[in-house]
This record gives structure tokens, C-alpha cells and sequence, in this order.
């Protein structure tokens, strides 16, 4: 016990969290969402996608939000390319996150493709929150692993839970994709601009679903982002211009 509280202080004075903790949290995220793999599921299958289709989805994209709106844009009567580009964009992100995050792990070459299938972003949000590289090498590893995991076992049971029940419309089960992106999505928003890109996209979602096709307006929703950082900065702009006013 002295032994293991010394570690621990040495840790600590290092700058980097005990270990146990890092883990402790990894599980956690990795649980916590690793069980919304189900509602993927049951959404993939409704939309019309076999199990097996269900199941590569999970195993070969594993990014919960463009998985969940690729299989949108399907059930919604979508062109597959059109759903597909969805998606994409909504992937692109991962890849930014890989620059990040291929210099704070520093991990050696043979590894990083296979690392690369964990980078997304509850594993990325783990890794960054860790104070030294051994916590953020751990929390990826642990958060990448329990979460692939159990995403691909509850997409399994989900898919076959919906092939068992039948119309997954007749019991509002097509609006669990949604809403468990949603909970997802609303931790994130942390300050004004955010919460400004992330309302304007749902205005432009919702308002352009009855004129688009399906899958087309997620990708018209993307521009409010540049829209939102632009108008943020014109306000800090102005808000500059006039703090020079009153200095002269």
C-alpha cells in the first residue's frame, strides 16, 4: 500500500496523473458510449441495411456520427453518394485530430495505422485532457479499445434486435440515432461560437429537409461553421476597433 501511494506521488510530481485514474476515466467514456453502438444498430437496420452490412459499418468506419448519418440519409430515401458524402465530411475531422494527436502520443511508426481506426473523438478528448504522454498513450489505448469493442458488439445486438421487432418506425426507434448524437454533441459546446454553429446547422437541416434530397442537407448544414467563425470574428474585430477609439 506505502508502495503503491509512493507511486503515486511520483506521478503526480511528474505532472501526469496516476495511472489507475487515467484508466478509470477511459473505461468510462469507452462504456458510456460504447453501449449507443445499439441505437446504430437499430437505426442501420431500419434504414434497410443488412446485419452483416450493419456489422462492417462498425468494424471498418467506426465514427459514430458519420455512421449514423450515412444510415440517416438512407432511411430518409437519400442517393447512397449523396448519404456518402454526408458522412465523409463528417469523417474528415478524424483526420485533423491525427495531427494532433501523432505528436502527443509519438507512437512508432509500425503502430500508427492501426491507431489511426481509434482516432476519433472520445479517444482524441482523452488523450488531450492527460497532463504528461504516458496518460494520454493510456487513456487512448484503454478508451480506443473498450470502446471499439463494445460499439461492435451493441451494433451486433442492435441489428439483430431490430430484425426481431420488425418496423423500428411503428416504435419511434428511427429518432434513437438522433438523439444519441445529440448527447453526444451537447458536452462539446462549450463557448458562444459553438453553440451559434451548432444551432444555425440544425436551422438549416431541419428548414432545407423538405427541398433537399436526402443526405444533402447535413452537407449545406457544414457552412455554418465558416459562418459562425466569421461573424466571430467581425465582433472581435469591431470590439478592437472601438477599444483603439477610446485609447485616443
Amino acid at each position: 500500500m506505502a508502495e503503491q501511494t509512493a507511486l503515486a506521488d511520483v506521478r503526480d510530481d511528474r505532472g501526469g496523473r496516476p495511472d489507475s485514474a487515467v484508466v478509470r476515466d477511459a473505461l468510462g467514456v469507452g462504456v458510456a458510449v460504447g453501449l449507443s453502438g445499439f441505437a446504430f444498430g437499430v437505426t442501420s437496420a431500419g434504414s434497410g441495411l443488412t446485419v452483416w452490412q450493419t456489422c462492417a459499418l462498425s468494424l471498418l468506419v467506426f465514427t459514430g456520427a458519420s455512421q449514423f448519418a450515412l444510415v440517416g440519409a438512407l432511411a430518409a430515401g437519400g442517393n447512397p453518394l449523396t448519404a456518402a458524402a454526408g458522412a465523409f465530411f463528417l469523417g474528415v475531422r478524424n483526420a485533423f485530430y491525427g495531427l494532433r494527436l501523432s505528436q502527443l502520443l509519438a507512437l512508432p511508426r509500425v503502430v500508427r495505422p492501426f491507431a489511426a481506426q481509434w482516432v476519433i473523438d472520445e479517444t482524441t478528448a482523452v488523450s488531450l485532457a492527460q497532463r504528461d504522454r504516458r496518460g494520454a498513450r493510456i487513456g487512448f489505448a484503454v478508451t480506443g479499445l473498450s470502446l471499439y469493442v463494445l460499439w461492435n458488439l451493441t451494433t451486433l445486438l442492435g441489428a439483430l434486435g431490430a430484425e426481431a421487432i420488425g418496423d423500428t418506425d411503428a416504435w419511434g426507434l428511427d429518432a434513437a440515432g438522433p438523439a444519441v448524437f445529440l448527447a453526444l454533441l451537447a458536452p462539446m459546446l462549450k463557448t458562444t461560437t459553438e453553440r451559434v454553429a451548432a444551432g444555425l446547422a440544425v436551422l438549416l437541416g431541419l428548414g432545407l429537409l423538405p427541398v433537399l434530397p436526402g443526405g444533402a442537407p447535413v452537407l449545406v448544414a457544414a457552412l455554418a461553421a465558416p459562418f459562425a467563425l466569421w461573424a466571430e470574428g467581425r465582433r472581435k474585430g469591431r470590439a478592437r476597433g472601438d477599444a483603439d477609439e477610446e485609447r485616443r
